[in-house]
């Protein structure tokens, strides 16, 4: 069977992949599992290029097919803010997911609404050889200026999506795991991992 590292210590995006790619015949495993702790400096220009810097690190590290993903909320009245530096968005030490999104807010307040939005995720899927796949999803919606839900993480809790009338954090983990940027992305890539499956 094969092993499939997921190259994320982020544990809320473990448990999504875990469950989006649970049909799949492959064993998924953690860095956590393996003992391997890496700091990826995400330097890419892109999501695609950061995604693979992560994947190519795990997968020299561990001698195993790795995925790795990186993903951003793309926000039109700040010229697609916070995109690549979504995770780092907020200007003060050790800020967590509440703190990117009180800046996020605080920085779209003079800014008219609808506040029109996406998630975008890459994921990157890398051989031990250095062979690298590519896939991308995305998901539409607008910021809002409250925290609804308690579910997901990051920027969920703002994320509204008008045609399910809900946040991404009001979601079930179901829904959430058919309709997020990740999830689009991971649907995309389930192809080219059966593939891999078969070769093992």
């Amino acid at each position: 069977m094969l092993k499939l590292l997921l190259a994320s210590q982020n544990p809320g995006k473990l448990r999504e992949m875990q469950a989006i790619l649970q049909d799949l015949p492959i064993q998924i495993i953690s860095p956590v599992e393996l003992g391997i702790q890496i700091h990826v400096e995400e330097t890419g220009e892109s999501y695609a290029e950061n995604a693979a810097l992560k994947a190519k690190a795990y997968a020299q590290a561990s001698g195993l097919p790795t995925l790795a993903d990186d993903s951003g909320l793309e926000v039109d009245a700040l010229n697609g803010a916070p995109g690549l530096y979504s995770s780092r968005y907020a200007p003060i030490p050790n800020a967590d997911d509440g703190d990117r999104r009180v800046f996020l807010l605080k920085n779209l307040a003079a800014h008219p609404r609808p506040w029109s939005a996406r998630f975008c995720a890459t994921i990157a899927i890398a051989q031990p050889d250095g062979e690298m796949h590519y896939a991308e999803g995305a998901c539409e919606g607008e910021i809002i200026p409250e925290e609804r839900g308690t579910g997901g993480f990051g920027y969920d809790p703002i994320f509204y999506m008008p045609e399910k009338g809900c946040t991404i954090a009001e979601m079930d983990e179901d829904e959430k795991n058919r309709i997020s940027h990740r999830a689009r992305a991971l649907e995309k890539a389930k192809d080219f991992l059966l593939v891999l499956a078969e070769k093992t």
